[in-house]
């Protein structure tokens, strides 16, 4: 569980920005639910044969003996407080932030703290919001600089074409179950389907001559799946995926992730899908639903700031005799003339040439400076702090006036 200090969260405040730009321009608003949980919300959402819910949950038992959990994903969370509003049959389009807790093993792009923002579409069926979550995710790897990806889509089909797969895929498996790694040997009798996307080579060489999750579903399944390929084939690189499942048991149709060679072993920072039956599975009425959500961890460590324009600072230096409420006064007007320039008072008692090395080292591109003479003219220096290190003595007005064009 990492602590992230000002220079990591640049990157971040910087992705935020632009998401909520993003967000705003498609209408969606922000829901928060509690970091805190019944455990059965889990249990019947993710499923007990996840190893979400067999080995990651954080719960615990509280002061009435009921077990409560840190929730591993968002998802479940706004099903259950649409529920309990009683807003099954209205349309949502709503987006959430914030911390995710799975008790896994460490490791770079896996920590058990974790943070998420994700979008999630409710009370729309199959067909233009699928296509409306794709061009948004376009739209957010556009906006960030993040150009070298790939887009990993399937179609799960209904119920009934899962549940029949996955009886074919047992069927096929269990002659051949030592040819199974131990962790996918675990899998067969609770969760066949999560065998799909296992990395072990064994079982990825047995898996090349076992039921084709495709043959299962309908032929509408697969129109639909191809017309979503050829729609974004020429802004991105978007591939069918036939063993991607995603790792909640309650996806149903279309699934996706997008993933970058980038970030190693761990490359998947987005992924999402639909899951029509999990308002049903909750106790809820039935409701069509498709979201996403994006690993903040994973993505910013794609973005690059190099390429970013740097917010300009200035350094505001009084010298020990001159502290008072006039000069203060000065700086409370800078901000409110142009807030989008960070105005750092140092708040300091050394001298100006103390102040300025603060300055320098702190990356401000230029210096307000006001010394005994200038605070009796009613007068500022206005120097540049870069190379040519230039200065001139500016009235207050004219300072002000220079701080809001600058």
């Amino acid at each position: 569980m990492p602590d992230l200090f000002p220079e990591d969260l640049e990157k971040w405040h910087y992705f935020e920005s632009k998401l909520f730009q993003i967000f705003h321009s498609f209408d969606i608003n922000e829901i928060r639910t509690p970091l805190l949980e019944s455990t059965e919300l889990f249990s019947r959402s993710v499923g007990n044969s996840s190893d979400i819910v067999n080995k990651e949950l954080y719960s615990f038992l509280d002061r009435n003996k009921e077990s409560i959990s840190l929730r591993p994903e968002g998802s479940a969370s706004i099903i259950r407080a649409i529920i309990q509003k009683k807003q099954e049959q209205d349309k949502h389009k709503v987006w959430y932030q914030g911390p995710m807790f799975r008790y896994e093993r460490p490791q770079k792009g896996r920590f058990r703290q974790f943070h998420q923002i994700g979008v999630e579409y409710l009370g729309f069926d199959e067909g233009a919001a699928d296509h409306e979550l794709i061009s948004m995710i376009l739209q957010i790897n556009q906006s960030l600089g993040i150009s070298e990806y790939t887009l990993k889509i399937n179609h799960l089909g209904d119920a009934d074409a899962k549940e029949s797969f996955c009886k074919s895929l047992v069927k096929f498996l269990e002659p051949n179950v030592n040819e199974l790694h131990e962790k996918d040997k675990a899998r067969l009798g609770s969760n066949p389907l999560r065998i799909l996307d296992s990395k072990e080579s064994s079982t990825i060489e047995l898996l090349k001559n076992a039921p084709k999750y495709q043959d299962f579903i309908s032929e509408e399944s697969k129109v639909f799946l191809e017309g979503l390929v050829s729609a974004f084939k020429d802004q991105c690189d978007i591939q069918i995926d036939q063993s991607l499942v995603r790792g909640l048991d309650y996806y149903t149709g279309i699934v996706f992730e997008t993933v970058s060679k980038e970030l190693g072993s761990q490359d998947a920072f987005l992924g999402g899908g639909r899951y029509d039956n999990l308002s049903n599975q909750l106790g809820g009425k039935d409701m069509h639903s498709i979201g996403f959500a994006i690993g903040v961890e994973r993505i910013v460590q794609l973005i690059n700031m190099d390429d970013l324009s740097q917010k300009i600072k200035v350094g505001f230096i009084v010298s020990e005799e001159q502290i008072n409420k006039k000069t203060y006064k000065i700086a409370n007007d800078l901000r409110l003339a142009n807030n989008s320039i960070s105005l750092n008072t140092f708040l300091s008692n050394g001298s100006i040439k103390s102040q300025l090395r603060k300055a320098n080292k702190s990356g401000c591109s230029f210096a307000v400076i006001i010394g005994e003479q200038e605070s009796k003219n009613n007068q500022v220096i206005w120097k540049d702090l870069r190379e040519k290190g230039e200065q001139e003595i500016l009235s207050v007005q004219e300072l002000i006036n220079q701080y809001i064009n600058l």
